[in-house]
């Protein structure tokens, strides 16, 4: 049996869906967590073209074609780029530490907790005791020198 149905496409742009703050951020975590910087560039693309690119590219700072090539696939833009962006869409970039199911998954432990102890210091290396040991060789050091 064949079957001469044609099928429909309907383009799918997600800036088409991107109208608020809250719809935006969620939309670029979710894009983040992927890990592939292509897709980051796209979403955070897709959510100029939201907000109007040459209105957000001048509340940026940066010029509109500058811009573009920032925002495109296989680009590497600067930190600073895309922080005027990320502000300019008026969202905050948070960093925060991975669930455990997000750790296991990749394969990764948790990492250790800072030590609020003071680093411990290599008594050889101190000044006090550089100048104790020229003292008991019978020599003195270039600060008693002078």
């Amino acid at each position: 049996m064949e079957c001469n149905m044609a099928v429909k496409l309907i383009s799918f742009d997600a800036a088409d869906f991107l109208k608020d703050e809250e719809t935006t951020a969620e939309y670029l975590n979710a894009c983040m967590q992927t890990g592939d910087p292509d897709v980051m560039l796209s979403a955070l693309g897709a959510a100029a073209r939201a907000r109007g690119m040459a209105d957000l590219a001048d509340r940026a700072g940066v010029n509109r074609e500058s811009l573009y090539k920032a925002l495109a696939p296989g680009a590497k833009p600067r930190y600073d780029t895309i922080l005027k962006v990320v502000n300019a869409l008026g969202i905050d970039m948070v960093f925060r530490v991975p669930t455990a199911a997000k750790r296991a998954s990749t394969g990764k432990s948790a990492p250790a907790k800072a030590s609020r102890k003071a680093p411990a210091t290599n008594a050889r290396h101190t000044k006090a005791s550089l100048d104790d040991r020229a003292a008991a060789r019978g020599e003195t050091t270039r600060a008693k020198r002078r």
